[in-house]
């Protein structure tokens, strides 16, 4: 691993923040910022690359700030995007170090300008859908991050941001840029209780996802109605192995902390004993204490909602230093006249 402890994440301000996203995602972050300098970004530029709303788009990202606070995140430690406007200047200058070929064979965008949704009331495909990768190489590169939390839909764009760091560098006739390193966290793969062939997802609809500031009722609701498989006990007895409904619920558990009862469990299911009413009142149980210590963090949070908003503002502004510091120096570089106050 570098040397460099320099984390830089985000999330992006649509849907909600299901336990998919906290698991996968969120919780890792919070682990993550007691040992490393951590950056957390809202991206509310890369939100702009599908079809949107201005006015929801606004709310969406106060309302994700709110919700990681709420989790856990340090303030100091989190910013929004869009208020750190050399991003987006910096994101110009690395599309003019990106190869359109590899711009065309990232996956990610071939997967979402299939989607039917993608064109929206505009009626096309965003540039910015295409080229975003490059942007995302500058949120990482502003702040010369060295460490990456990564998932695997994510390692084809950060192959990509070393790629553009060491054509930079190569540029630059020096190592100006670090070469960011992906952090692969054990995070689980959290799916669908309504159908565990698929993620969690806010976008395929209500009973695809559990949202973790639903309340307790709503919760155990969704639990209490996960698919398991056709029988009232575990098949292991049969042969047929642990069906993706069981090992999803199995995962939910284990990512709630409730290490005890996992393995109680995980021994009934092996000696065929198992009652999934049993296993999915653990689950429930689980979510909803953490779910309910989060809402009350929220509720607390909203009390002075101006006074939190300001703290997000002022952690904007001290992080934005960092990066102003960084865009000097490349435009420096790359013969661009700075402004200077």
């Amino acid at each position: 691993m570098s040397k460099n402890n320099t984390i830089l994440s985000g999330i992006q301000p649509t849907g909600k923040l299901h336990f998919g996203r906290y698991f996968g995602a969120v919780e890792n972050w919070i682990r993550l910022q007691q040992e490393y300098d951590c950056l957390y970004m809202v991206a509310n530029y890369h939100a702009m690359s599908m079809p949107f709303d201005g006015k929801k788009l606004a709310e969406q990202s106060w309302d994700i700030c709110f919700n990681l606070l709420a989790c856990g995140i340090k303030p100091e430690n989190l910013f929004l995007q869009s208020l750190v406007p050399e991003h987006t200047e910096l994101g110009w200058i690395l599309n003019c170090f990106t190869s359109y070929g590899q711009l065309s064979r990232m996956t990610q965008f071939k997967d979402k300008s299939s989607r039917d949704d993608v064109a929206g009331d505009q009626g096309f495909i965003s540039a910015g859908l295409f080229t975003y990768p490059a942007l995302q190489a500058a949120d990482i590169l502003i702040y010369k991050a060295g460490i990456v939390p990564v998932g695997k839909d994510q390692e084809q764009h950060l192959e990509l941001t070393r790629d553009i760091a060491q054509r930079f560098n190569n540029f630059a006739g020096k190592e100006f840029f670090p070469i960011p390193e992906g952090l692969y966290t054990k995070v689980p793969k959290v799916m669908s209780t309504a159908d565990p062939d698929r993620k969690m997802s806010a976008s395929l609809g209500d009973k695809h996802n559990i949202d973790v500031f639903a309340d307790e009722k709503r919760i155990r609701k969704q639990v209490g109605s996960a698919v398991t498989d056709s029988g009232s006990t575990s098949p292991v007895a049969s042969g047929e192995g642990m069906s993706p409904g069981v090992s999803n619920l199995f995962s939910l558990l284990d990512a709630s902390g409730n290490t005890e009862a996992h393995a109680s469990l995980l021994q009934d299911y092996e000696q065929g004993s198992l009652q999934y009413a049993d296993l999915k009142k653990e689950v429930a149980d689980g979510l909803v204490a953490i779910s309910s210590e989060i809402r009350n963090n929220l509720a607390e949070l909203k009390k002075d909602r101006k006074a939190v908003k300001n703290q997000v503002k002022q952690s904007s502004y001290e992080i934005r230093k960092r990066a102003q510091e960084t865009l000097r120096e490349v435009k420096d570089i790359c013969g661009l006249m700075n402004v200077r106050f």
